[in-house]
């Protein structure tokens, strides 16, 4: 195979860095570029582990990649430790890769100029190509030592700008792709301050954004694009009321996204993973088994998912029929669900959705999804009664 090496501090990885890597791949039809992280560069030795570590770097740059073949990830300077120097990466690389000819090195404009200063750069000369590309500027440059000149669009975009960008809570989220954006929330990299502080929240261990992507793609892979975009559009909704009542915000967008995960399995599946879980079929359920996908993708979220976190679960189970004894998350999905934005719903129960008590309405949501049952004569379930009723009550 025709192989290049891209190497950097990767503090955090970037669109630009995938950008050059793609353009280098295509313009000198290489099979595949591999991406090489240092553990400590000779060049960046202020900056190096600048609010992430040598893990929290690898795993933006697996993140990153994930998917797409074109790119491979070498931990070769991590497992090294110590000052990473290219001649002894190359050597080493050759040694395991045996590519098809020299190896493509690739570096751009802003350190090609001090090659001539690199350890045994005659050496790597004979090891590898040089491929130079535009980082700086378009303007091409006359180095004094064999390269290739990449002629690339130049991407003003660097490590240290994304992370002052960070730490300013500045424009940075566009800059990176989205599974590292969801590590520099989580993980709170580079000053990342100003987002969900999750620790401060009870549902902190299971609603991270790296679990909620994980739950997403499976929600995309396993329904429809209608009944995917349902379930998004009610993660929004129950996130955004989630702010408004002062709940943690991913836990509403967890529970919203997870809430039909079983919708579209057969009433055979459904009912097999509720008796697995050991739980109660009541006489309605037995006769229409659909009524049990919010019970039967609460035990996925937790069997599959592994999120324990009663209030989330609880949230996915009771959103088709309600219990008397829902707490507010259960309660904020359940409305959620029958008000996102793609439902064509009376606009005062909107407007009501962004300006009333909870309780109000739930009730007002409870009422509308009763008569329009009642209006096809469609049976109630026992547990939407009790919470109607309970609702009353409190109210009055």
């Amino acid at each position: 195979m025709k192989l290049g090496i891209l190497g950097g501090s990767f503090n955090p990885i970037h669109l630009g860095h995938i950008f050059l890597a793609d353009k280098v791949l295509s313009a000198l039809k290489l099979d595949r570029v591999i991406f090489i992280p240092t553990y400590r560069s000779p060049f960046k030795l202020e900056t190096n582990g600048m609010g992430a570590s040598v893990n929290d770097r690898l795993d933006m740059l697996t993140a990153a990649l994930s998917g797409d073949s074109r790119f491979g990830i070498d931990n070769c300077e991590i497992r090294r430790e110590g000052i990473s120097y290219t001649i002894d990466t190359l050597e080493d690389f050759v040694t395991r890769y045996m590519p098809e000819g020299k190896p493509v090195l690739i570096v751009g404009d802003d350190v090609a100029e001090d090659f001539p200063k690199w350890r045994e750069s005659e050496k790597i000369l004979e090891i590898a190509d040089i491929a130079v590309a535009f980082r700086n500027s378009s303007a091409g440059i006359e180095y004094p030592f064999p390269h290739i000149l990449i002629n690339n669009d130049v991407i003003n975009i660097s490590s240290q700008t994304v992370r002052q960008k960070i730490k300013e809570d500045s424009d940075w989220r566009s800059l990176v792709p989205s599974g590292v954006r969801v590590i520099i929330e989580d993980r709170h990299l580079y000053g990342n301050l100003n987002g969900f502080r999750l620790e401060a929240h009870r549902y902190n261990k299971d609603c991270t954004q790296a679990v909620i992507q994980r739950i997403e793609t499976a929600a995309q892979e396993t329904l429809s694009a209608e009944r995917y975009l349902h379930s998004r559009n009610t993660a929004l909704a129950a996130s955004d009321m989630c702010r408004r009542f002062g709940l943690d915000p991913l836990a509403g967008y967890l529970a919203g996204i997870a809430h039909d995960l079983a919708k579209q399995l057969d009433n055979k599946q459904i009912l097999k993973i509720i008796k697995s879980d050991k739980q109660e079929i009541s006489a309605l359920e037995k006769g229409k088994p659909n009524l049990l996908h919010g019970k039967a993708a609460a035990v996925l979220l937790r069997e599959r998912f592994c999120i324990h976190n009663e209030e989330v679960l609880e949230a996915v189970a009771s959103h088709t029929s309600g219990n008397e004894n829902m707490r507010p998350l259960a309660k904020i999905v359940y409305i959620a669900d029958k008000t996102e934005s793609s439902r064509v719903i009376d606009p005062a129960l909107r407007k009501m959705c962004k300006e009333a008590d909870l309780d109000s309405i739930l009730l007002a949501v409870l009422e509308k999804t009763i008569t329009k049952l009642r209006a096809k004569e469609l049976d109630l379930s026992e547990d939407t009664l009790k919470l109607l009723n309970k609702i009353k009550e409190r109210k009055n």
